[in-house]
């Protein structure tokens, strides 16, 4: 998994802890952790595509290369 991809997901568990407290706290600041968690959920599943397409393209380089050479 990658790096950025772990960073954002423990940003998202984060804001959906922080979010739970708030709520349960009666404060409306929780929509904001709500936001957060949205945004760095999207960040999350952006970089494990970006990884897997990455994958991909250099198993389809390095196959190219071997028919070729």
């Amino acid at each position: 998994m990658p790096r950025l991809a772990l960073y954002s997901l423990a940003v998202c568990v984060l804001a959906v802890v922080a979010a739970v407290l708030s709520f349960a706290r009666g404060s409306w600041l929780g929509v904001v952790w709500i936001l957060l968690a949205g945004i760095s959920s999207n960040m999350t599943w952006y970089y494990l595509r970006k990884a897997k397409a990455d994958r991909a393209a250099a198993h389809e380089t390095g196959r190219e290369a071997e028919v070729t050479g």
